[in-house]
């Protein structure tokens, strides 16, 4: 009889607990589904960082490939889709892109601008789930922060390309009048083109003061930016100009509307504001119907590179 109870009790707490809690193994990933609710998880953390470099998969989803930043917050999903205004739009969370609705570990997404998406939803651990496309079979991985912990200052600063694509054009305000006559002295205007590989630039000697609409580009090449080792904050920037060879400066935020361009070879300063920005899905969208902009914006983020989705060959 003793006996009995003890392998009673035994086969009772093994049941009780693996109830709350769950590890299933799905090659070599561990994936942890928890014992609170997909609501519950969701609203853990104010932030969900979206790590586009750990997409799995073949397929896109066109609002989290837009999105640095996604919130839950009462059935409204929240995105950081600009770096501009970064940390301060929307307190931090961004703006209102859609609307969701959260079950039996289900997120299904109704977007503003691109419609319907349903995803499994799955905890790795106490600060990352996978949001995983069953229409596409493609996987996201979102960390959680708190906006008190989360450093805003960091994703600009790695993200500067996407900074230089926020604007239509950025006009030269300023030139120093130390450092050596050089080439670039005439260029008046450069833009930068969000696309496939995230790297045409264009250039301009228009006269100062012209609407961006109508400037005429002299120039389409290709350009790049790099970290300064030590320093998140200042980067460098080339531009490829095949007729008088590459162009190189090192580049700093004056502000999320002003840039400064160092140029060694000639030891000149050049600054640039940024005219017509683009806001990716504006505020006050009306529900299923685009913007001008939204119309015509393209995906902004890319992974490096993509692989197999694990989970294709148990679905």
């Amino acid at each position: 009889m003793k006996t009995i109870k003890l392998l009673f009790s035994f086969a009772l707490s093994a049941t009780l607990f693996t109830s709350c809690y769950t590890e299933l193994v799905v090659d070599e990933y561990i994936i942890d589904e928890p014992g609170i609710s997909v609501n519950q998880l969701l609203s853990t953390y104010d932030l969900w960082y979206v790590d586009i470099n750990a997409t799995i998969g073949y397929g896109q989803t066109p609002f989290l490939q837009k999105a640095f930043t996604i919130s839950f917050r009462n059935g409204v999903m929240y995105a950081n889709n600009n770096i501009v205004g970064l940390g301060e739009t929307g307190n931090g969370l961004g703006i209102d892109v859609a609307e969701y609705d959260a079950y039996n570990m289900i997120l299904d997404v109704q977007h503003d601008i691109d419609g319907f998406s349903t995803f499994d939803v799955y905890q790795i651990n106490n600060n990352t789930i996978e949001l995983y496309n069953p229409n596409n079979d493609t996987s996201y991985f979102l960390k959680g922060y708190q906006r008190s912990n989360f450093d805003y200052d960091f994703v600009f600063y790695d993200n500067i390309h996407y900074f230089l694509q926020e604007y239509n054009a950025w006009e030269k305000t300023y030139t120093s009048n130390f450092g050596a006559i050089n080439e670039f002295d005439n260029e008046n205007y450069l833009q930068f083109l969000a696309g496939g590989n995230d790297s045409e630039f264009k250039s301009s000697q228009d006269g100062i003061g012209k609407n961006p609409n109508n400037i005429y580009w002299d120039y389409t090449g290709l350009y790049g930016v790099g970290n300064i080792t030590g320093n998140i904050y200042l980067k460098t920037l080339t531009l490829d100009y095949d007729f008088f060879d590459n162009e190189y400066f090192e580049l700093s935020v004056i502000n999320d509307k002003t840039i400064e361009l160092y140029h060694p070879a000639s030891k000149t300063v050049y600054q640039f504001k940024g005219r017509g920005y683009i806001q990716y899905l504006k505020e006050g969208n009306i529900k299923g119907k685009e913007t001008e902009i939204a119309s015509t914006e393209k995906l902004r983020k890319f992974k490096n590179e993509r692989i197999e989705n694990p989970r294709e060959s148990t679905r």
